[in-house]
Formats: structure tokens, sequence, C-alpha cells
């Protein structure tokens, strides 16, 4: 498993994450977890989860100049600027279904000449930077990376090359992603690796998984 996590041959002008969020509003962010945290700490809990992920791929840059994208929705560019950093590149994450969305994303990032292109959510917070480093390694001889998430979705998809096959007939948001992209990528001949199954946070139960300074923070009043 170490080999993987060598960048030190890797160009980073090859390499692209793009990051899917969208901005933190009352009502419409982690609506799963209202009923545990309310409605405005279901939108506290989405902010902190999101600048965490920001600060996991923050620390991957200290290592790896690999750019990143940072795909929105829910507010304007200048919004998404004063919250999570000017230094930053953001694009709307435009129309359609997350399928689309992604698709436009990964078609994007190859057109400008990327050979390994990792899209990532916020809702995640125990993918780690070693984590990020392994999914681009190890696109360097396989056509796919997944992360599969616990509760059957991924939480982050990685490709070498263009394959939109992947996004097309997915039933986006249940149980059955994982799988079904999976039956996808077998269909087609894919090669692949797998990162370990990690939690996501969408549900009441699934806050036993955040770790401790993360709790701390969603708990805090600093974002006020």
């Amino acid at each position: 498993m170490n080999d993987f996590l060598d960048l030190s041959s890797l160009p980073s002008a090859q390499c692209q994450l793009l990051l899917y969020t969208r901005y933190p509003e009352r009502g419409r962010a982690k609506t799963r977890l209202i009923p545990a945290l309310g409605v405005e700490g279901a939108m506290q809990m989405h902010r902190c989860l999101a600048e965490w992920a920001i600060a996991q791929v923050r620390s991957l840059q200290t290592n790896r100049e690999i750019p990143a994208i940072i795909y929105f929705t829910g507010a304007t560019r200048e919004m998404m600027q004063h919250w999570l950093g000017s230094d930053l590149v953001y694009r709307t994450q435009g129309s359609g279904d997350l399928g689309e969305r992604l698709h436009t994303g990964f078609g994007q990032g190859f057109a400008a000449g990327m050979s390994r292109i990792a899209a990532m959510g916020t809702d995640c917070p125990s993918l780690t930077p070693e984590r990020l480093q392994e999914a681009f390694a190890a696109l360097g001889d396989r056509d796919l990376v997944l992360g599969p998430a616990r509760d059957g979705g991924y939480y982050l998809i990685g490709l070498s090359r263009a394959v939109p096959e992947l996004f097309q007939g997915i039933d986006w948001g249940t149980s059955e992603v994982f799988a079904q992209t999976m039956a996808i990528a077998n269909r087609l001949g894919l090669s692949y690796h797998h990162l370990p199954m990690l939690p996501d946070i969408d549900r009441p139960e699934d806050l036993q998984y955040l770790p401790p300074q993360l709790q701390a923070e969603a708990n805090s009043s600093d974002h006020e």
C-alpha cells in the first residue's frame, strides 16, 4: 500500500482535484440531519464538513501542488470566495443530476489536458490527504478509482480517461450507486482500485463517525 503514496515522480500539472459542495443555507444544507440537529445545526454541520474537506485538500497541496477546483451551487462566486478563500478556483456546478455535473467536471478537466482527475464531496471527514494521494497514484495504471461509502454510494471517484458511461443510468442518492457504478465498470472492462470503505455524514446515525475535533467545531459558535 505504501507504494501508492509515492507521488515524487508525478508531475502535478497532470492531476486535478474536483470538490463538489454547496453554500451553507438554512433549510437547504444537510436536511436529513435536521431531525437530530435542527435547521441551524444542520447548516452548521455542512459548513464545518466543507471547511474540514478544504483543509484536507490544502494539506495535500503542501506536499504536491495538485490544482483543486471547487464546483459550487447555492451562491455567487464572491460569496464562495468570502467563505472559503479567494485563492481557490470556483466554477458553478451547472444543471442536471449529479451524474451530469460530474461528467461536466471530468470533461472539462480532460479537455484541459489532465491525465488523472479525482472528484470528492464534503460529506466524508475520514477522507485524508494520504487517501487522496493514494487515489492519484493508483490512477497511474488504473482507469478508475472508487472510494466506497458505508451507505452504498461513493465518497470519491477518480479517472485516468473520460468514461461518460459511469455517470449514466445511476440511481443517485440511493444505496445502489457504488454497485451500479461497479457493474458499469466491469461491463466496460475497466481496471480499478478501491479505497477503504468510509462513512459519509448524511443521517443522524452517521454522527457517531465524526472526528472529535470536527464535533467540537460544529458545536462551537465561531462560525455564527
